[in-house]
């Protein structure tokens, strides 16, 4: 027997659940996550197609889905403060639901009331009127409190633990409270600052392709509040919040493209290296999708020299063929494996490998990763990046330049592996840090750590080797 006739026996007349499209929106933006692996950066824009929002109505769903990813283990925390059993046996949809409640309740401006009422009406449509019941008392207990009085009652003291405090705090994973830390060094000032961080919405940055465009160009294409110079690379334009990149003229022909500035920096570095003998013949051995491939290419058609740009898989090698498409020299997109490399050894001047690796450098903008990754991935990707980085010092030549960088501030994935690679190759360091002019806190070198607090940047990694013989 259905609900509706029952409740209609106590006089109760029915009531039909009010579909709220940024709600559901939402929610099958996390559902995407959870069921599929999927990344919320590549799920929300169709999502948003589709359901033909207008302006201030996406921006709402895309802070509710990204917000409520990036706060998930906080809110884990109140929420199994407020159930009677272990969170693993509730049912993943009704954990969604209440994420998105708690992170209305406890990271929105919105009233409590309104947040409770919206979300048990979304309860309703996508779980069900008896589901809906028991989201409803939930929430009404992470009401009663505001954020900072549930971190008191559900963070460890930092005096007890401190690794564990602020993993509830600033809702990361406890292995990667520690490996950031152990990266950053200090005290805890720094280590809090950096998780914060993490939890910030990233600016969207744009890169205008030298030859093809200048940030004066983008800039004067948009009205004066709509854009900002880069903070440290020459070829950055920041765009207002709300932003849309779509909307700029350079973007949509290819003279530009979305692009992290601490990226921009990586291959602007590597192409600034000084240099003995020739300059003809870049690689870039791990290019999809193909941003900082764009920029090299474009900074090497400018010296006449030509890119090779390498990707082992074929749609990679293809999102790497349409940025570089327009590129105003000459370069050749190849499907290859850098660790079996389909060019002669000393083939090239000057090489950068941005190897496949955690991607904790990138927390802010794909903040589902913190919650995929295990501690023991890292020691996955070692033979990897370890062989990668061992293939372009072969491909360079002598007194040529390869460049090792990765998206992550691991220490495993960073300096330890080109100190592996150079016991084994004829290299020396080459200082980073004239090569990145104006950009603070770069630490002793000779390589180079960038990071969100400090720089506004992903935290990019680059070691820069000169082959010696």
């Amino acid at each position: 027997m259905s609900e509706a006739p029952a409740r209609r026996r106590t006089g109760k007349p029915y009531r039909r659940p009010q579909r709220d499209p940024v709600r559901i929106l939402a929610f099958e933006a996390l559902r995407a996550v959870d069921e599929r692996d999927a990344y919320a950066n590549l799920v929300l824009p169709p999502l948003l197609r589709k359901a033909d929002l207008d302006r201030r109505d996406a921006a709402l769903a895309t802070e509710l889905v990204y917000g409520t990813l990036r706060r998930q283990g906080t809110y884990d925390a109140v929420i199994a403060a407020c159930v009677d059993r272990p969170l693993r046996e509730v049912d993943p949809p009704v954990l969604d639901v209440l994420a998105l409640g708690a992170h209305q309740l406890l990271g929105t401006r919105i009233p409590s009331h309104a947040a409770v009422s919206a979300t048990v009406e979304l309860a309703r449509v996508v779980l069900g009127d008896g589901r809906a019941k028991f989201v409803n008392a939930v929430l009404r207990r992470i009401a009663a409190q505001d954020l900072d009085a549930w971190l008191e009652q559900v963070a460890p003291p930092y005096d007890e633990d401190a690794e564990a405090h602020l993993a509830v705090v600033h809702s990361h994973p406890r292995w990667i409270v520690s490996a950031l830390w152990d990266a950053l060094g200090g005290g805890r000032a720094g280590i809090e600052e950096l998780l914060a961080a993490d939890n910030e919405r990233p600016e969207v940055t744009l890169v205008a392709r030298p030859g093809r465009s200048t940030p004066a160009d983008i800039a004067g294409s948009l009205p004066p509040e709509a854009t900002a110079p880069g903070r440290w690379s020459p070829y950055a334009v920041r765009l207002a919040e709300g932003g849309d990149p779509a909307a700029v003229d350079a973007v949509r022909d290819g003279a530009a493209g979305v692009q992290d500035e601490g990226s921009q920096l990586v291959a602007a570095a590597l192409a600034a290296a000084p240099l003995d003998g020739p300059d003809r013949l870049w690689l870039d051995g791990c290019a999809g999708p193909g941003g900082k491939a764009a920029l090299l290419a474009a900074l090497a058609a400018q010296r006449d020299a030509v890119l090779v740009a390498s990707e082992k898989q074929p749609h990679r090698a293809r999102l790497v063929a349409r940025a570089l498409s327009g590129n105003p020299g000459p370069y050749q997109v190849i499907v290859a494996d850098g660790t079996r490399p389909a060019w002669a050894d000393g083939a090239f001047d000057r090489v950068l490998v941005d190897v496949p690796c955690t991607g904790l450098g990138a927390l802010r903008r794909r903040p589902e990763a913190r919650w995929r990754r295990r501690a023991e991935d890292v020691p996955g990707f070692a033979p990897l990046q370890r062989g990668l980085l061992q293939q372009a010092l072969r491909a360079v030549r002598v007194g040529g330049v390869v460049g090792y960088a990765t998206c992550s501030p691991h220490p495993a994935e960073t300096r330890a592996v080109v100190e592996d690679a150079l016991r084994d190759a004829k290299a020396e360091w080459i200082d980073v840090r004239p090569l990145m002019p104006g950009v603070a806190d770069l630490g002793d070198g000779p390589d180079v750590q960038l990071w969100p607090h400090l720089h506004g940047t992903d935290a990019m990694y680059l070691a820069l080797l000169r082959r010696t013989a």
